[in-house]
């Protein structure tokens, strides 16, 4: 499509030749691992928890993409001198996220606190939660949904690390900047970046309302 004068802007899965697109958009899995990392250290600061024993419910252990969300997660860890305690995968689906959250809730008697790294498995993950009546610990989600959401703002999650909803919309922004010929008007650069990697904010009750949209 490019070689043929097509502009092609791509979104969340970068192609490995850089002449394949003029622009790419991306969520920032690594990010996405500190942030709930960096948010479990502040929980339990804020929290005094002692020796606390912290759960990780990770996708697909072979995706890139779930690696660096947990090399994220263990390093963010690392800085307020913790580590992952128990760990599964799941498979990015609601019965897999049932299944592995039950196994989970089996083999640690006691939790402080879980980081489930996607929210739409979430929906079985917190049905093992509910069928097993746990709730003792800080429950930090992934992703980004309407469900999870609602259960910030129902006090049923303490908080999710979104992978941007917003990465097809802000690739049509981005398509239209091109066809144009303009810039992005806060940028000192005349034309719009060949590659934006969005952020990965932690959203909680506080700031919720802002990210529902």
């Amino acid at each position: 499509a490019m070689e043929a004068g097509i502009i092609v802007v791509n979104v969340d899965r970068e192609f490995s030749s850089p002449f394949a697109a003029r622009a790419t958009v991306l969520g920032d899995n690594y990010g996405m691992g500190v942030s709930a990392g960096t948010y479990a250290c502040t929980l339990i600061e804020e929290n005094d928890i002692s020796d606390p024993v912290i759960a990780e419910i990770a996708g697909i252990d072979a995706l890139p993409l779930t690696q660096d969300r947990s090399r994220g997660f263990s390093d963010a860890l690392a800085a307020c001198d913790e580590t992952v305690d128990n760990r599964v995968a799941a498979e990015f689906t609601v019965e897999s996220g049932e299944e592995q959250a039950s196994n989970l809730l089996q083999a640690a008697p006691e939790l402080d606190i879980v980081w489930n790294h996607d929210d739409d498995q979430g929906v079985g993950v917190k049905q093992a939660f509910d069928n097993a009546g746990r709730d003792e610990f800080f429950f930090i989600g992934g992703a980004g949904s309407c469900n999870a959401m609602q259960w910030i703002q129902d006090g049923e999650m303490e908080a999710t690390v979104l992978y941007p909803p917003t990465q097809a919309a802000d690739g049509i922004k981005l398509a239209r900047l091109i066809a144009q010929n303009k810039g992005m008007s806060d940028l000192v650069q005349v034309e719009v970046p060949r590659r934006v990697v969005l952020n990965a904010p932690v959203v909680t009750a506080e700031n919720v309302d802002g990210y529902t949209d």
